[in-house]
């Protein structure tokens, strides 16, 4: 039988929604992306899992890996979510009442579907029910009156599209066609508005905030270029997924589905860009998880309803081996978020816990949601996706309660996954991934949404603690105190005369600026790593006299750490360099005094020594932010005004208790010489800089 082509399959379809709007048929086959016939799942497929898949789903839940999942899903005030649907829900509010809505009807939608619970489906038809009375289901506008879907609008359309399909006959049918009637008029069409914005940014009305949504003035910033802005964030494949699961819901139901499914898979493949050809992801692994997920909900939703293959848009088994490396459990006890329920506007938010610590580069959160992995794992068959599934971050969406495959074959990450340098540029070096272990991030690469002013910044974690460390909480509007910490001055990194390098003002909000830094130098070896960055374009961008700032690692496993940083000038100016300090439990306490400094933390600590070719000192400082915001403490060491500097810091790290070795830093000539001995451990490294990218010999 001959295989119909794509561009038939979607005029056929399209013709046959004209015929038959609204009728409920049984979905038929589709071309695989291949091209070629292949086994076709059934029409009457779930969209996320199948009813034999429950006893698997349950049996999850009773897992350890997914207790956070079973505690959101079984642990709710029935009475308290109720009275809030009825009687205190604003139909004006998006951000917050909205979305608590819309996750109502989804874990309650999934809870009944798994257990039988009858609560929780009172509780998920009052929902689907209230959340059609929000006129809008987002709070963004074209053109002063269509609603435009970032978040909420496909966030809604995803869940509703969901619960009618978990949920079945037992959703009453004048309510059916009530969500039904919602998700047409305004989900999917406020997700296709968004989509084809973005890609055709020139025929845009204008977007806007919808002035009747409560939403505050404050932190409402420009949104004329967000067509051209959100194309490369993860804003883009939300709408991606929502649109395309309507368009399944419908398929063959409705005029539009055709039009929808096709714009969906348009965008995911546009979007597949977005991810490097080994996985990385440039918003951070925070926003990664958020977004992989939804990028494999769609193309498993499109598998499963019409047998189209687009599971292999981006490299999946990269990118779970992105967030391997971006992994870094820490020891210690959880520190709560004081702000966690307040309107405090910073990003992450949420409880610190150390066993789920991350490379938190970019608002990359302080956790990691590794729901995807399962997913990869089953349908790439990696077993090192499926080991990450099990053992690294944390499952926190329901979909990976539906995902995990604990019986699947693992394989835990080797010493070849140990030292890594993404195709973005960023570069992370450790030991091992238990707590004890020591990790070495370093961020160079280019800019993105969702990034701080942190080119050629350091993050080191030793011993179960954040050592060099790069702030949680800044702000996400530009008009609170915590846009601070977005800035160079409160990262692991270098200072030109107190400025750090360029960065947005944020009136558009959270996007990427224009710095660039790249690696020109990378290498490894038995328990040893070095790289070399280039952030002078950064630098000079806002800094006309900057003509050199580069920053070289010396990591020697597992305690040793060499920073060399070259700044040169036009014109001869101070260097500073900071070491930011850990301390939203209050118990990282900094010192310095002279050419030496140290950090303190429950766990272990660092020591610090510097050399420089000129006058160089340390001392101690705080970040200038009120102390509700919460106090930020780092060691300063300053190169004395010039116009060539070249600052080198010999770094040892140890366990709370133990001492710490003595490492002696000269100058040979136009080299750079470390030697000493710390924790057994014989050091003789030389680093000559008459070269650009230092030459480096570990003796």
């Amino acid at each position: 039988m001959q295989t119909p082509s794509r561009r038939t399959f979607l005029k056929s379809s399209a013709v046959l929604a004209a015929s038959l709007p609204f009728a409920r048929l049984p979905l038929g086959a589709a071309e695989p992306a291949t091209g070629k016939p292949a086994p076709v799942p059934s029409g009457s497929r779930g969209l996320l899992f199948d009813p034999s898949d429950l006893p698997r789903i349950r049996a999850n839940l009773e897992l350890p890996r997914c207790a956070e999942m079973r505690t959101t899903l079984q642990n709710v005030d029935f009475a308290a979510e109720t009275k809030f649907l009825r009687e205190e829900m604003r139909l004006n509010n998006h951000v917050a009442d909205f979305m608590r809505v819309w996750k109502t009807v989804q874990n309650s939608a999934f809870a009944y579907t798994v257990w039988g619970d009858r609560q929780h489906l009172d509780l998920a038809l009052l929902a689907l029910s209230r959340m059609c009375d929000y006129t809008r289901w987002d709070y963004f506008l074209e053109g002063g009156k269509d609603t435009i879907g970032l978040q909420r609008a496909p966030e809604s359309t995803i869940a509703a599209v969901y619960a009618l399909d978990w949920l079945g006959a037992a959703v009453p049918a004048d309510l059916v066609k009530r969500v039904e009637s919602k998700i047409v008029t305004e989900g999917a069409p406020a997700c296709y508005r968004t989509l084809y914005g973005l890609k055709y940014p020139d025929r845009v009305k204008g977007w806007g905030f919808d002035p009747e949504d409560d939403y505050p003035q404050a932190y409402r910033v420009s949104l004329a270029r967000w067509p051209l802005i959100l194309n490369a964030t993860n804003l883009k494949i939300i709408p991606t997924c929502g649109l395309g699961l309507a368009a399944l819901w419908f398929h063959g139901r409705h005029p539009d589905a055709a039009k929808w499914l096709q714009l969906s898979r348009q965008s995911a493949q546009a979007f597949s860009t977005m991810y490097g050809s080994d996985g990385s992801y440039d918003e951070g692994v925070g926003y990664w998880g958020y977004t992989t997920s939804h990028l494999a909900m769609i193309a498993e939703g499109i598998y499963r309803r019409l047998g189209i293959d687009d599971r292999k848009l981006i490299n999946y088994p990269g990118t779970i081996r992105y967030a391997l490396a971006m992994a870094m459990p820490c020891g210690g006890g959880k520190i709560a978020d004081p702000k966690l329920n307040t309107t405090y506007n910073a990003t992450p938010k949420g409880n610190y816990d150390p066993a789920q610590d991350v490379v938190n580069f970019c608002d990359a959160g302080v956790g990691m949601d590794v729901s995807v992995a399962g997913w990869v794992g089953a349908s790439a068959n990696d077993p090192l996706s499926s080991y990450v599934a099990g053992h690294i971050g944390s499952i926190r969406l329901l979909q990976g309660v539906v995902w995990y495959r604990p019986e699947a074959p693992q394989q835990p990450p080797t010493a070849a996954e140990q030292d890594v340098r993404l195709s973005n540029d960023w570069v992370i070096s450790r030991t091992g991934w238990a707590p004890a272990d020591t990790v070495v991030a370093f961020r160079s690469g280019g800019p993105a949404n969702h990034e701080h002013a942190d080119r050629n910044s350091v993050i080191l974690k030793a011993h179960g603690e954040r050592l060099f460390h790069d702030p949680f909480r800044a702000g996400y509007s530009f008009t609170t105190p915590q846009w601070l910490l977005r800035l160079t001055e409160a990262h692991t990194a270098v200072l030109i005369n107190g400025k750090g390098h360029q960065y947005h003002n944020g009136s558009e909000g959270t996007n990427a600026s224009w710095a660039e830094a790249r690696v020109t130098d990378y290498r490894t070896g038995n328990g040893w790593m070095t790289v070399t960055s280039d952030a002078t374009d950064a630098y000079a961008l806002v800094l006309p006299d900057t003509t050199l700032v580069t920053r070289t690692l010396v990591f020697l496993k597992p305690d040793v750490l060499l920073i060399l940083d070259r700044v040169q000038l036009k014109s001869a100016a101070p260097v500073q360099v900071r070491f930011q300090v850990f301390n939203d439990d209050g118990k990282g306490r900094p010192t310095a005094s002279g050419q030496s400094f140290g950090i303190d933390r429950p766990l272990a600590s660092v020591r610090g020594t510097l050399a420089a070719t000129g006058k160089v000192s340390a001392a101690t400082g705080r970040l200038d932010l009120p102390e509700s915001v919460g106090v930020f403490p780092f060691v300063e060491a300053v190169s004395a005004s010039a116009t060539a500097h070249e600052l080198l810091t010999a770094c040892t790290t140890a366990s709370a208790g133990d001492p710490h070795g003595t490492l002696t830093v000269t100058r040979e000539g136009t080299a750079w010489r470390v030697t000493g001995t710390h924790a057994a451990q014989k050091i003789n490294v030389t680093i000559r800089t008459t070269d650009p990218v230092p030459v480096i010999t570990i003796s």
